[in-house]
C-alpha cells in the first residue's frame, strides 16, 4: 500500500509514509471487508460513513506538515483510522464525532491499539470545540457546504485547516494557512467525501445515538 499507492503517487513526506506503514488498516474495517483493507478505495463502516482511501489519508495529513508538536483537531472521528495517523504525528489530537456509536467503538479500538493522547467528544463537529482553541491544525474528514467560520476562527496562529468543501456529490479539497490575520488558501485537486451534518455542514441524517438530528 505505501510503496505502490502512496509514495508511487506523489506522497513524499517520510513521517507521513512511516505513520501509514505503522497503523493496522484492518484493525479499522468490518470484518467482512478486512480482504479489502488495504485497497486503495474507501470502504463503509456502517451508518453511511466510510473509511476513506488510503491515498486521500495521506494527501490529507501530508497537507498538514505536521512536526510532532502540534495540537490538532480533528472533526469526524469515523473508524479512527485517520485520528490514528494524526495521533502517529502530532503532540494532541482531539477528534469529535456526531455518532455515539462511531465515536464509542474508535474509543475501545484505539485504547486497545495503545493510543492515549486521544480526547474524544461527540457533538457537532463543525462547531469545533471552542474550549480548546486555538489548534494548531484542523481537519475535517467530511464534506462541507462552504468554509466553516467558526472552525477557521479556532485555527492558531500559522495553523493549517484542511478540507473538502463543493456540493454533495463532488468536492474541493483545500488547504488553509493562517498567516496574521488572513489566510492562504491551496487546493489540492478533486474529491468526493461523505457530508458533514451540522449548523456549519449539511443537514439531514440521523446517526446511532445521535439525539440531536
Amino acid at each position: 500500500m505505501v510503496d505502490g499507492q502512496l509514495r508511487a503517487r506523489g506522497i513524499a513526506d517520510e513521517r507521513v509514509l512511516a505513520a501509514m506503514r505503522r497503523v493496522p488498516r484492518h484493525a479499522f474495517v468490518p470484518e467482512d471487508l478486512i480482504g479489502e483493507a488495504y485497497a486503495d478505495h474507501p470502504l463503509s463502516i456502517g451508518e453511511g460513513q466510510t473509511i476513506s482511501q488510503p491515498f486521500i489519508v495521506a494527501l490529507m495529513t501530508e497537507a498538514l506538515a505536521l512536526t510532532g508538536e502540534e495540537k490538532v483537531l480533528e472533526i469526524g472521528t469515523g473508524s479512527g483510522y485517520q485520528t490514528a495517523i494524526l495521533a502517529e504525528l502530532a503532540r494532541r489530537v482531539f477528534t469529535v464525532e456526531r455518532s455515539t456509536c462511531l465515536s464509542r467503538a474508535a474509543e475501545e479500538r484505539l485504547r486497545r491499539l495503545g493510543y492515549a493522547a486521544i480526547a474524544f467528544r461527540v457533538g457537532d463537529g463543525t462547531l469545533g470545540i471552542p474550549d480548546e482553541a486555538p489548534f494548531d491544525r484542523i481537519l475535517a474528514t467530511g464534506s462541507l457546504p462552504r468554509r466553516p467560520r467558526r472552525l477557521v476562527a479556532q485555527l492558531g496562529s500559522e495553523g493549517i485547516f484542511v478540507f473538502p468543501v463543493g456540493n454533495r456529490s463532488l468536492q474541493e479539497l483545500v488547504a488553509i494557512r493562517r498567516e496574521g490575520r488572513s489566510f492562504k488558501e491551496t487546493a489540492l485537486g478533486p474529491c468526493a467525501f461523505v457530508p458533514l451534518i451540522g449548523e456549519e455542514g449539511w443537514t439531514g441524517g440521523a446517526w446511532c445515538g445521535d439525539t440531536n438530528p
